[in-house]
C-alpha cells in the first residue's frame, strides 16, 4: 500500500508586512534582510486568526482540490508548534469545524519539521491500513510567539497553513509507485538552547518568545539536511539528477540554495516560497507544494523531495512520486 497525495491546499492572512514596514520599528533595512534571508516580506495573522482556523481554510481547500468530502476523512494531523491551546488539540478543533465524528485527530510538534514528521506519520497509518484518507495539515501564527524588539528573529517569520489529501492505494513496491516512497525523520536534544521558545505552561507559565542562534543553527542546518536526503538517495538509489523538484523548508534563502548545491539539485528545481512568505515554520513546505500544485510546476508521476529542519534539532526528509 502507497499513500497518494491527492489535494492540496493553503491559507495566507490578508495582511502583509513588508521589510521596510519593519525597517520603521526596529533597527534593520530591506537589503539587511533580503541579503542575509532572501525575505522581502511576509504575512501575519488578524487577531481572530488563530491557528485552526487558517488551518482548518487550508483544509477545505485541499479537500475540494482532492475532490472529497471531509466524512470520508478518517485521520487529521496537524503539525504546529502554536497551536490554539495548550489542550485540546488543534487538529480536533479542525475536526470538529469539519462535521467529522470518526477517526482521529491529533497534533504533533517537531517545530519546522513538523510537516515532515506528520506527512511520515500519516504514511504509516495509510500503508498499514490503519486509516483510508488523512488531513495533513502545516500551520502556524508564529507572530505571537516574536520579539518584535529582536530584530534578529522578528524579520524572518510569518504566519500561514498549508494541507494536504492523503489516501491509500496499492501499489507495485517499486520506485515508479505513485505516493510516498520514501522518509526518514531524526532528531538531537542536545542542541535545545540554539533554537527554543523561552516560556511554556510547565516552567514559565508564559507563552515566551522564539530565541535563536543564527550561525550555528545554519551550520547545522546545511549539514543535517543533506544528510537526512543522502539517506534517501542511498535507500532508493537515485540521485539529484533524477529529482523533479526540490520543495525544502522555507527558513532562509542561504540555507535552501547550499543544500540544493551539496545534493545536486539545480536551482531551477527549487521550489521557493520564502522571499514572500518568510519562514511560516511547519506551514512552508505544505504552502509551497500547494502553490507549485496549483501553478502546474509539479505534475503527476514527477519525483518531489521535501526536507526540514526544526528546533530541538528535528530533521527529516519524504520522496513522494506525485
Amino acid at each position: 500500500m502507497r499513500s497518494h497525495i491527492v489535494g492540496c491546499g493553503s491559507y495566507l492572512p490578508a495582511r502583509i508586512v513588508t521589510n521596510a514596514e519593519l525597517a520603521e520599528r526596529i533597527d534593520t533595512s530591506d537589503e539587511w534582510i533580503v541579503q542575509r534571508t532572501g525575505i522581502r516580506q511576509r504575512h501575519v495573522a488578524a487577531d481572530h486568526e488563530t491557528t485552526s482556523v487558517i488551518g482548518l481554510k487550508a483544509a477545505r481547500a485541499a479537500l475540494a482540490d482532492a475532490g472529497m468530502e471531509a466524512d470520508e476523512i478518517d485521520l487529521i494531523i496537524v503539525a504546529t508548534a502554536t497551536p490554539d491551546h495548550t489542550f485540546p488539540a488543534t487538529a480536533t478543533q479542525i475536526q470538529a469545524a469539519l462535521g467529522i465524528e470518526g477517526g482521529a485527530a491529533f497534533d504533533l510538534q517537531a517545530v519546522c519539521s513538523g510537516f515532515v514528521f506528520a506527512l511520515a506519520t500519516a504514511d504509516k497509518f495509510l500503508a498499514s491500513g490503519a486509516a483510508k484518507a488523512a488531513i495533513v495539515i502545516g500551520a502556524e501564527t508564529f507572530s505571537r510567539i516574536l520579539d518584535w524588539e529582536d530584530r534578529t528573529t522578528c524579520v524572518l517569520f510569518g504566519d500561514g497553513a498549508g494541507a494536504v489529501v492523503m489516501k491509500a492505494a496499492p501499489g507495485d513496491g517499486t520506485l515508479a509507485d505513485r505516493g510516498v516512497l520514501a522518509t526518514h525523520i531524526r532528531s538531537d536534544g542536545r542542541y535545545t538552547d540554539k533554537l527554543y521558545v523561552d516560556g511554556g505552561p510547565g516552567s514559565t507559565k508564559t507563552v515566551g518568545f522564539l530565541r535563536m542562534e543564527g550561525k550555528e543553527v545554519f551550520r547545522h542546518a546545511v549539514v543535517k539536511l543533506a544528510e537526512t536526503v543522502r539517506h534517501t538517495f542511498e535507500e532508493t538509489g537515485l540521485s539529484g539528477d533524477d529529482i523533479d523538484w526540490f520543495v525544502p523548508h522555507q527558513a532562509n534563502r542561504r540555507i535552501i540554495d547550499a543544500t540544493a548545491d551539496k545534493l545536486g539539485i539545480g536551482h531551477e528545481r527549487v521550489v521557493v516560497t520564502v522571499d514572500r512568505h518568510g519562514n511560516t515554520s511547519a506551514a512552508s513546505i505544505p504552502l509551497a507544494l500547494a502553490e507549485a500544485h496549483a501553478d502546474g510546476r509539479i505534475k503527476r508521476g514527477q519525483l518531489v523531495l521535501i526536507e526540514a529542519m526544526g528546533g530541538g534539532f528535528t530533521w527529516g526528509s519524504a520522496l513522494i512520486r506525485w
